[in-house]
C-alpha cells in the first residue's frame, strides 16, 4: 500500500520528476507527457463518474484502477515489461476485460448511421471528453515509444479503452437512441 506523509518534496521545482526507479527525467519529456496525460484521463473520468450508477460505474471505477496502473508503467523505464511484485506493468488480461465489456455494452447499440456529436447525456459528454484525452494519451505514449522503450500493451490498452468509452458514452445515451448525429454540410 502506498502511504504519503508528504505532499510537497520541492524536488520538481528545478523542471525534473522521478520516475519508478529513481531516475530523473524533465517534466516535459515525452514519457512524462504520456503518464500526465493518462493522469488527466483519469481526472475526466472521474468527472463522468458523478453521472454513473450501476454496471457504468462499475466498469470505470475498475478502469481507474487500471490507469493508475497505466500510469505506473509509463513512468517505469527498461525493456521488461513483464509484471512483478517489484515491476507494475499494464497486462493482456487487462486489454482482454475491456474487449469483452465492449462487446458486450456494444451488443445493445444500434448500428451507426453517422458520427456522433459528442453530447446527450451529462454522463455521455463527460465520456467523450475523457475519450479524446485517452486518444492523446495514447498518441504520447506513442511518441515516447519512439524514443526509448515503452510497453506495447500499455499503448494497447489506451487504444482499446478509447473504444470502450465510445461505446459506454453510447449506452448511456438510451442505447445511442439520444446520440447526436453528425449532418455532413447541415450549415453551408
Amino acid at each position: 500500500m502506498v502511504k504519503l506523509t508528504k505532499i510537497y518534496t520541492r524536488g520538481g521545482d528545478g523542471g525534473e520528476t522521478s520516475l519508478s526507479d529513481g531516475k530523473r527525467l524533465s517534466k516535459d519529456s515525452a514519457r512524462v507527457a504520456a503518464y500526465g496525460t493518462v493522469d488527466e484521463a483519469n481526472s475526466a473520468i472521474g468527472i463522468a463518474r458523478l453521472s454513473t450508477r450501476g454496471d457504468a460505474d462499475s466498469m470505470l471505477s475498475r478502469i481507474q484502477n487500471d490507469l493508475f496502473d497505466v500510469g505506473a508503467d509509463l513512468a517505469t523505464p527498461g525493456n521488461d515489461f513483464t509484471p512483478s511484485e517489484m515491476m507494475l506493468r499494464t497486462t493482456d488480461e487487462q486489454v482482454v476485460r475491456l474487449e469483452a465489456e465492449i462487446d458486450a455494452v456494444n451488443a445493445s447499440l444500434g448500428a451507426l448511421t453517422s458520427f456522433i456529436l459528442p453530447g446527450g447525456s451529462k454522463a455521455s459528454a463527460y465520456l467523450h471528453l475523457a475519450r479524446t484525452i485517452v486518444r492523446r494519451a495514447e498518441r504520447d505514449a506513442i511518441t515516447a515509444s519512439k524514443a526509448e522503450a515503452i510497453n506495447p500493451i500499455a499503448i494497447k490498452y489506451l487504444n482499446r479503452l478509447s473504444d470502450h468509452l465510445f461505446v459506454l458514452a453510447r449506452h448511456l445515451n438510451n442505447d445511442g437512441a439520444d446520440d447526436i448525429l453528425w449532418v455532413p454540410g447541415a450549415n453551408r
